[in-house]
Formats: structure tokens, sequence, C-alpha cells
């Protein structure tokens, strides 16, 4: 495996396009339940945590740009190989491959649950679970290109939900927000780590990196598509506070829902069951990235054909959907991988560019004293 990738030029995409392929990335399930997450940790300065949260996701993305810009054109599986060696750099390679799988396996999990609760109760998981899997193969098969394609259509395609918003902004109480800031820093912090979970993606810039064209704009348009989404959260979480009472909104599971329910358009009765479905468009890249991540690692790492672990890990992915069906089993899964993505994409990079930068400087050391 080589550390650097050299990609058909036919393949590579502008940088612009990062901002709307780490977006899309980040945006998924878990915005619809992000608010009451945060409320029970952080109570109603939870809007407080979502902004500090931005300033943790900016340092892990300068550190992440600062390791790329090391290399000429490696993605995570090349550094891997180059700091740590072809077998323990493939076995970390591995851990991330995993991992990358389980993230599209819970994004289609929980949207299942979330069709499953509002609009079709009686639907098998594995119905749904299987049409998902299905469109992810056949987007995954056109290749990178076509994944950044439909990430620019779902933000646009999506762009307007935002809007449904200002229905609740109306019946906003702005008492619910006072006093403020009287929460201790380690209830802020408890916030600012369960918001980590939900804007998880920025990490495949690891991945997609050697396929952007003009490198030394990926850091701004990176940025600019992580502050959309700081802004997308810090909206839904704010409006929930000010909308919902204390006691409502620990107990309504999927508040951004809920919410949609007073949204009313004539000859439409419930505008939630539009809004469900149509998340689908919101989840599908999102499912899409991680999943052509973690094929492209078995090529790269394993040298399978990208073509046959895609087809490989799709009835993994089906057959792993008869094995939790309880609501308290996949809670329960969803924290320890939440635990493990935040030690993978905030910890892990800032200890690689440290290792990177010492290995640079014992060369230059040796390099003077030959």
């Amino acid at each position: 495996m080589k550390i650097n990738v050299d990609p058909p030029k036919n393949l590579m995409f502008n940088s612009f396009f990062v901002m709307f392929v780490i977006h899309v990335a980040q945006t998924g399930v878990g915005v619809a339940g992000l608010p009451r997450v945060l409320f029970l940790e952080a109570g109603h300065d939870a809007w407080i945590s979502v902004l500090f949260s931005g300033l943790l996701l900016a340092a892990a993305i300068t550190v992440m740009v600062l390791l790329l810009k090391n290399y000429d054109s490696a993605d995570l599986f090349g550094i891997h190989k180059d700091l740590f060696g072809k077998w323990i750099g493939g076995l970390f390679s591995f851990v991330y491959i995993s991992y990358m799988l389980t993230i599209a396996y819970l994004i289609i999990m929980h949207y299942t649950e979330m069709v499953q609760a509002w609009v079709f109760p009686q639907m098998p998981t594995w119905v749904l679970s299987g049409l998902l899997i299905f469109l992810t193969v056949y987007a995954v098969l056109g290749g990178i290109r076509v994944l950044v394609g439909v990430s620019f259509m779902t933000f646009v395609l999506a762009f307007w939900l935002l809007f449904v918003m200002y229905a609740p902004i109306k019946y906003m109480d702005f008492n619910h927000f006072f006093p403020v800031w009287n929460h201790s820093i380690k209830e802020l912090w408890m916030g600012v780590y369960k918001t980590s979970f939900s804007v998880i993606g920025f990490e495949l810039l690891l991945f997609v990196y050697p396929f952007v064209k003009d490198k030394n704009k990926v850091f701004k348009y990176t940025l600019f598509g992580t502050a959309y989404t700081i802004f997308l959260y810090f909206v839904v979480t704010f409006v929930s506070i000010g909308f919902f009472s204390e006691m409502t909104l620990e107990k309504t599971i999927w508040p951004v829902l809920s919410m949609f329910k007073i949204v009313r358009i004539p000859n439409l009765e419930r505008f939630e069951f539009i809004a469900v479905s149509y998340w689908m468009f919101v989840i599908l890249p999102n499912v899409c990235l991680y999943f052509w991540a973690a094929t492209r690692g078995m090529k790269r790492v394993f040298g399978l054909k990208q073509k046959k672990s895609i087809y490989l890990f799709a009835a993994l992915l089906w057959i792993s959907t008869f094995f939790i069906d309880q609501r308290i089993e996949m809670n329960t899964f969803t924290d320890k991988v939440g635990t493990a993505s935040f030690y993978l994409t905030f910890v892990y990079p800032f200890l690689l560019l440290a290792i990177v930068l010492t290995k640079k400087i014992f060369k230059k050391y040796k390099g003077a004293s030959a």
C-alpha cells in the first residue's frame, strides 16, 4: 500500500464541495433528539454547550488539516502505515474501518426506529434497513464523485427544513433561558461531550482529502461546513428549550419532530409525516460516506476489491439489523460507540500529529548530525 494516494483526475473534485460533504456527514438522525440529550446534561444552558462544542470542533479540524498537510496526498490509512508500519498500522486502520461501518449501522437503525415510531409502527426493521442498504450500495458503486454530488443535492433539497423552525419560534417562552449560566462547568462540559457524537462526520476529511483538487482551500471550506452544522444544532437546541417546558423536554425523545406537529399546511394534516419521510434524504449521504470510507479502507489496507467489500459489508449490515430490537439495548450500544467516537475523532488526531511532528524533528536532527 502506498502512503500517498494519486487518484485519477476524473475522480477528483473541487475543495468547495468539501463544505457540503462535511456538513451532510455531520447532520443525521441525531439532530432530531439532540436538544433533549443536551438538556438532560446542561439544563436550559444546553445552547451554551453547543457553542463550546463548535470551538472544540474547530480545534480538532485544525489538527486534522495540519496532520494531512505533512503529506503530499495521504489518507489516514497511508498515515498509519507511515507511522506504525504495515502490521500495527493495518491494525489501527482496521479499527477505523470497523468504527465507520458501525456508525453507518447506527444511523440506519436509528432512522428505522424513527420511521417505526412516527409513520409505520408495524414495519419490520429488516425491510426498511434493507431498502436503505440497497440505496447505499447503489450510490457507493458510483464512486466518490457520485457521493459528493448526492451530498450537494441533499444540502440544497433539505435546506428548507431550517425555515420550518419559524413556526415554533413564535411560541417560545424566553423565561425558560433564565438565569443564564447557572450550571457548573462540569455540566456544560458533559453537554459538549454529548454533542460530540452528533457532530462527528468531519473525520471523513481524513479519507476524502486525496480526492480534493485544490488542497490549500480544504481548511477554509471544512470550517464553513462545520460552522453551518453548529449553527443548525444551536437553532434547534435554542428553540426547543424555549418552546417546551422543562418536564416536557425531558420526556420528549425527538423534540424537533414534535415541534413539527404545530406546522399547518393547507390540505396536509400531519406535517411531521412528511418531515420523517423526507429525513431519508438527510441521512442517506451520511450512511453512504461512512460506508464508502469503510470499503475504501478494505481496498487500501487489505487489497480487497472495493466492489467485493461493498457487497460483503452490505450483507453484514443487513444481518446485523436482526440482533438489536430493543430501544434500551440500542441506546446502550450507541453510548458505547459515542464514547469510542469521541476518542477516535477528537483525541486520536492530536496524538497522530504529535507523532508526525516528533518524527519530523528527529529526522531533521539526525540529518543535521550526519
